[in-house]
Formats: structure tokens, C-alpha cells, sequence
């Protein structure tokens, strides 16, 4: 399989994009993960299930060529050699084999996103049409299941040794169905409307945003998941805003609203300090977050302290304070759900995941790619309550807003080659090239 970035005297006449292919082949597993979970068990082809984690082993392969060997990426290479470090602090700490497997198994979406460093996503033609038939479905799921009771609703099934269940439909109060449609979750299935409806709005009318953004924020309100309906609304809101300025400088201020939305990592933090100690009332609306406040956000902590002291520091390894833990570990009675990416990752990886953020925010500046930058907005906003490492999807997703980090263009800059040239370069693709007919309207691939 060829990549699309691969000089044009290597070509075969059918061109495919492997990681293009995996994110496909993912999004329609997780956006439809009761219907594929019920059938692939009923039908006792269970291993179609964990096609596309063998895909992403492919993957693991391309980003090791693409970004290590022709980027020369210092960083690239740091960070896989940090995740290899991480799966066996991991499995020293979590003492399993299984918990080994399930955490190799998390982490390959990681390396699926990051094949995307180079690319521009408006020109996965095809990709987005998944993309979009996902989002139309995915609000087909939910109204469906408003008034039907769907056969994978508390169906059971067998994950590397562990019994694991379809979610239920239940009650947030007393008369408040939370609706999960075909994913089988409800978080799931509001993150995948959230995420596809992004991904497609960039090239559709303002009406069609109008219109469809509307009717998604309604049907995320049936899957009750609050956080999901204010980035969305937030999303759609801002849009439209950068649909009446000028057109020059549209590019401008949806790289800034990409850049702020970094400000979210901090979130916990200040509401940690302000409000912690307040007591959460059960079945009242700020129940939620409070109890994150006090437990989800601070207890892992307070665990990790008592079980591996310089973990503070370095990580207690990939897996940690995930689902490899609650599955597969001894240490399951230490799990606490982490309903935050940026802290279940640093809890995962310590510093050098932080030292890695700042690569990332400082990437941003020269970001092209106006489906990135709508991402890393969405992304950054969503994750506040979310720890979205299940299903992979979320966290490929999160791989691909920060894959620019990655490129190549930014990889000269970091080993100083030309940096006068490099860094014009940038300048002038991130300003004067910045043409939006609409928002998020695909830029010009600069010069390799």
C-alpha cells in the first residue's frame, strides 16, 4: 500500500492510503459498535472485530518510515521510543499479560493519527464521504432507538478474557432516557455525531450547517451527554461567525480559536482549586461534574502516591488508570474512571507527555489544514469530561489534530535546516495562503 504523499515515479495506477483505509475501517466499528459487536458474535466471527487494530499494526510500520526515516523527526522518534518504554513501566506495574495486550492494543490508534502529518484532509475524498454517511446514520441511531429497543441492548461478549456488556438503556433522572444508537453508548454516539458533522459542515453551505447542526444538537440532547451539546453548539456558533468576516481573515481567527482552546487543558485545575469539597448531590445537574472535581480528577493521584511515588513524575506506564487496569490488572480496586484526556495521559506518561504538549501547541502556529485546527478546537473542549481512549476512534482522532507536530516542514525548522527559508515558508502558507471561500475551505498543500 502506497501513501498519497509518495513521489509521483512511485505510483502504482490504483493509489491507497493506508491510513486513510484505518480510519475508516475504525469509525465504522466503534460509530456502529452494537451492531457490530451483536452480529460479528452471533454470526461467530468475533476476529472481524479487531480488523482494524491489524490494520494500525500496518500503521505502527509507516509512521516509523514516513515521519522517522523521510522527516527525520527527532520528536517522532522520542515519542515511540517513550510508548515502548511506557507498555513495559506498564507492564511492570499492572503485572499481566493481558493487561500487556490491551494496552499495545490502545495505543495503535496513536500511530494511525499520526500517519496523517503530511496530509491535508480535504483530500481523502472518499474518507469524507464515510465521514458523512457515519454522521447521517449516526442520527438515524439515535432517534431509532428513542422508540425502539435495539437487540444489542445488554448483550454480553468476551474481550481478551473479560466479560464486558452493551450498554443499557437507563435513566440520568427520573423521566430522562439516555438514548445510545448504534454505537452502544451514549457519550459514543453524541462523540461521533459531534466529530462527523465537524468533518463534514467544512465543506457544506451555511444552511446545511444551520440545518443539520440543529437537528444534531437535538438528538446529542436525547443521549443526555451535556458536554457533547455545548462544544457543539459552541462549534456552530463560531462558525457561522467566521462565515461573516472577510474572507482574509477567516484563516487567521480559526488558528487562533484553535490555539485558545489549548486553555481547556487547565480547566480541571482551576476548578479543582476553587471547588473542591463541594459536595455532589446525587440527580442534580452539576452531580456530574462535581463528582469529577472530587474523585475522577484527584483520587488516581492520591493512588498513585501510595503505589509507585515517582510515578508523580515519569507515568505509571500505558495502561494505568485505563481499562487494562479496570479489566486485566490486580490492581483493579486502585481504578478510578479518569474522565479527562490530558490528565489520564499524563497519569500514563508523565512529564514527557507535557514536554510533548508544548510541541504540539507550538505546531499549531504553522498548521494549514483547517480540518486539524477545527479538530484540535472540538477535541480540546470535548476531552474536559471525557477521557476518550475508548472506543480507538476518540483517541486516532486526537492523534490526527496533533499529528502536525510531526511534519516535515516542522521538522526542518527543529533540526535547523535553512531555518531562514523554512520559517518564510511558514509565514507565508499560514498567512497570504490562507484563502477560505468557506470555513475551513481545504488549503493549497504547501511544497514538500
Amino acid at each position: 500500500m502506497i501513501s498519497s504523499q509518495r513521489p509521483a515515479s512511485l505510483l502504482l495506477p490504483i493509489v491507497v492510503s493506508l491510513e486513510a483505509i484505518v480510519l475508516a475501517v475504525y469509525l465504522i466499528r466503534d460509530a456502529f459498535g452494537g451492531v457490530m459487536r451483536y452480529y460479528t458474535s452471533i454470526y461467530h466471527v468475533d476476529a472481524l472485530w479487531y480488523l482494524p487494530d491489524a490494520l494500525a499494526v500496518l500503521c505502527v510500520g509507516q509512521f516509523i518510515m514516513h515521519c522517522i526515516v523521510r522527516n527525520k523527526s527527532i520528536l517522532a522518534s522520542l515519542v515511540l521510543l517513550q510508548i515502548m518504554l511506557s507498555l513495559a513501566l506498564g507492564y511492570m506495574m499492572l503485572g499481566t499479560a493481558n493487561a500487556l495486550f490491551s494496552s499495545f492494543k490502545m495505543m495503535l490508534p496513536v500511530f494511525v493519527g499520526f500517519c496523517f502529518c503530511d496530509s491535508n484532509l480535504g483530500s481523502y475524498k472518499k474518507l469524507l464521504w464515510v465521514v458523512a454517511a457515519t454522521f447521517y446514520l449516526s442520527l438515524v441511531g439515535v432517534f431509532l432507538t428513542k422508540f425502539f429497543v435495539m437487540p444489542w441492548v445488554g448483550f454480553k461478549y468476551e474481550s481478551f478474557g473479560a466479560v464486558r456488556e452493551a450498554g443499557r438503556l437507563w435513566w440520568a433522572f427520573s423521566d430522562q432516557q439516555r438514548l445510545m444508537g448504534f454505537a452502544a453508548d451514549n457519550t459514543m454516539a453524541a462523540f461521533f455525531i459531534l466529530i462527523s458533522f465537524v468533518m463534514t459542515s467544512i465543506r457544506k453551505s451555511t444552511f446545511w450547517c444551520i440545518l443539520f447542526g440543529s437537528i444534531a444538537i437535538h438528538a446529542i440532547r436525547l443521549t443526555t451527554s451535556k458536554t457533547t451539546m455545548i462544544v457543539l453548539g459552541l462549534y456552530l456558533m463560531l462558525l457561522l461567525i467566521v462565515r461573516m468576516l472577510p474572507e482574509r481573515a477567516r484563516f487567521p481567527t480559526v488558528r487562533a480559536i484553535a490555539l485558545w482552546s489549548f486553555v481547556a487543558i487547565l480547566v480541571p485545575f482551576f476548578l479543582i482549586l476553587f471547588a473542591s469539597g463541594v459536595a455532589a448531590v446525587p440527580h442534580t445537574v452539576l452531580f456530574s461534574i462535581l463528582d469529577r472535581i472530587n474523585n475522577s480528577w484527584q483520587l488516581p493521584f492520591v493512588y498513585l502516591s501510595q503505589l509507585m511515588p515517582v510515578g508523580i513524575f515519569t507515568g505509571c506506564g500505558a495502561g494505568c488508570f485505563n481499562y487494562p487496569q479496570k479489566l486485566f490488572s490486580p490492581l483493579s480496586p486502585y481504578w478510578v474512571p479518569v474522565d479527562n484526556f490530558y490528565i489520564g495521559t499524563y497519569l500514563m506518561f508523565g512529564l514527557p507527555f507535557a514536554a510533548f504538549m508544548v510541541m504540539v501547541i507550538r505546531s499549531t502556529f504553522a498548521v494549514t489544514d483547517v480540518y486539524k485546527l477545527s479538530l484540535i478546537f472540538v477535541v480540546n473542549l470535548f476531552t474536559i469530561t471525557v477521557l476518550n481512549y475508548g472506543p480507538a476512534t476518540g483517541l486516532l482522532i486526537i492523534a490526527l489534530s496533533f499529528s502536525g507536530v510531526f511534519s516535515r516542514r516542522l521538522s526542518r525548522v527543529t533540526r535547523g535546516d535553512t531555518p531562514g527559508v523554512v520559517q518564510q515558508r511558514l509565514v507565508h502558507v499560514g498567512v497570504s495562503g490562507s484563502r477560505i471561500p468557506e470555513f475551513g475551505s481545504q488549503l493549497p498543500r504547501p511544497a514538500q
